[in-house]
């Protein structure tokens, strides 16, 4: 692996400048001490193979490999979010590394998730072909097999009394469903309406008891939302129908899908969907502070 540039910090070595002239000989011995250790933890990485770089710049262990996206039109806005999350993965690895990761996305507008067949696409062979430089199909050696499924109902489903137990009945189906594929479930949930903020408590009590009861990851995209329109009211995450993401809403919903699902700190990506500057360092800023809570 490539060792990356480094910090005292991040390799618990801190070098502390001060006290009385008088001592600047002892400085100079503890110093060259601690370049000592330095050197050695260094030495120890370039041996086995260990980066040095934060493990806020690196996929989490469990992150997905091969993700399907399972949802409805809050997923394909904006030229939908599994390309907005694949690009700002790229952005974040090794180009020798960026071939491991792939996605695709099933959308049904308007859908409720009672509405998908998760079975069926598992077995589909979705991603058992693709399109040469000279757009010709090629087939894959080898049986495409999704190892991550994230899903989501329709945007009042969780918060509607009349259709919840529908939401909770069918997240527990469609995740024993996905594990039987051999494949892991992951939640993802929704935001408020833009003039109904007061859903976000239903949503996200709805998402995370969901979570809990399937040992499903939740990707608090909703909480994120919350979060960014208390610190800057000013934002339009929504588009005019008051529901539908804008294009900085799905751009947060993507930085907050690449810090929960994949661990990795979206803050400094370098894709930042053609946003302000500053609205992408605040969404990124946001997102992984959300994931972190």
């Amino acid at each position: 692996m490539v060792l990356q540039r480094v910090s005292d910090r991040r390799l618990g070595v801190r070098f502390r400048y001060g006290g009385p002239i008088a001592d600047t000989y002892a400085m100079r011995i503890q110093l060259r001490c601690k370049l000592v250790a330095l050197l050695a933890v260094l030495a120890i990485a370039f041996a086995t193979g260990i980066s040095a770089a934060s493990s806020d710049d690196l996929p989490a262990k469990t992150a997905p490999k091969r993700l399907l996206y399972v949802g409805n039109s809050f997923f394909y806005y904006n030229n939908s979010l599994h390309n907005q999350v694949s690009r700002m993965l790229s952005a974040s690895l090794p180009k020798a590394d960026r071939d491991q990761y792939s996605a695709y996305s099933i959308t049904i507008s308007g859908g409720h998730l009672r509405w998908h067949d998760v079975g069926a696409y598992l077995e589909a062979g979705i991603g058992s072909s693709s399109f040469s430089e000279s757009n010709e199909i090629v087939e894959s050696a080898v049986p495409y097999r999704f190892d991550t499924v994230m899903m989501m109902d329709c945007s009042r489903c969780p918060y509607d009394e009349a259709t919840r137990p529908t939401f909770r009945e069918y997240v527990r189906k469609h995740s024993e469903t996905i594990r039987s594929k051999g494949a892991t479930p992951v939640l993802f949930m929704t935001w408020a309406y833009s003039d109904k903020p007061e859903m976000i408590e239903v949503l996200a009590r709805e998402y995370l008891k969901a979570g809990r009861d399937n040992q499903a990851l939740v990707v608090p995209a909703g909480l994120a939302f919350k979060r960014a329109l208390e610190g800057r009211p000013d934002l339009k995450l929504h588009v005019r129908d008051r529901r539908h993401p804008s294009p900085e809403g799905t751009y947060l919903a993507a930085c907050t899908v690449l810090a929960s699902l994949y661990g990795i700190n979206p803050m400094g990506n370098r894709f930042t969907a053609d946003l302000p500057a500053d609205v992408a360092e605040y969404l990124q800023k946001v997102a992984w502070e959300t994931a972190s809570d």
